[in-house]
């Protein structure tokens, strides 16, 4: 196991988790997560020069549609419904003094 983790890098995953852990558990973490990096390691050590890089399994496309305006400008259909209309905006009464 060439990756070995310090009791001080187990204390702050600790606080960043907010996990109490006991000295048992920080050693078995330490232990866990040493194996995780000589995995991490043994991965390094494969040629991907041929991969090409992904970010998801799937081709993954925009589905969204183009955002395209259908129906325009209907301010004068829509202030015929007004109680009164003045420079593009509706009038109406006053609520408060």
């Amino acid at each position: 196991m060439a990756n070995v983790i310090s009791d001080e890098t187990i204390e702050y995953v600790g606080i960043l988790a907010k996990l109490e852990l006991s000295g048992e558990e920080k050693e078995a973490a330490k232990r866990d997560m040493g194996r995780m990096l000589d995995y991490i390691d043994k991965l390094n050590e494969l040629d991907t020069s041929g991969v090409e890089p992904m970010s998801h399994i799937f081709p993954v496309q925009n589905v969204f549609r183009e955002d395209i305006v259908t129906n325009g400008d209907e301010s004068d259909r829509i202030l015929r419904n007004a109680p009164g209309e003045k420079d593009n905006m509706f009038v109406v009464p006053k609520t408060f003094e």
